[in-house]
């Protein structure tokens, strides 16, 4: 499990629909706005990943 950078939900990478990379590393999201948003920004939310 890993959480959703924007809105901080439990995420589970083998289920997730949609994701990003940036610097190196993979994200994970709940939804396609959470993506959407990390995409525009993602210096800004990258830092809440675990």
């Amino acid at each position: 499990m890993t959480k959703d950078p924007v809105c901080l939900m439990d995420i589970d990478e083998e289920k997730a629909e949609y994701r990003s990379q940036y610097a190196g590393q993979k994200y994970y999201f709940c939804s396609d706005a959470c993506k959407e948003s990390f995409d525009k920004q993602p210096e800004k939310y990258a830092k809440n990943a675990a």
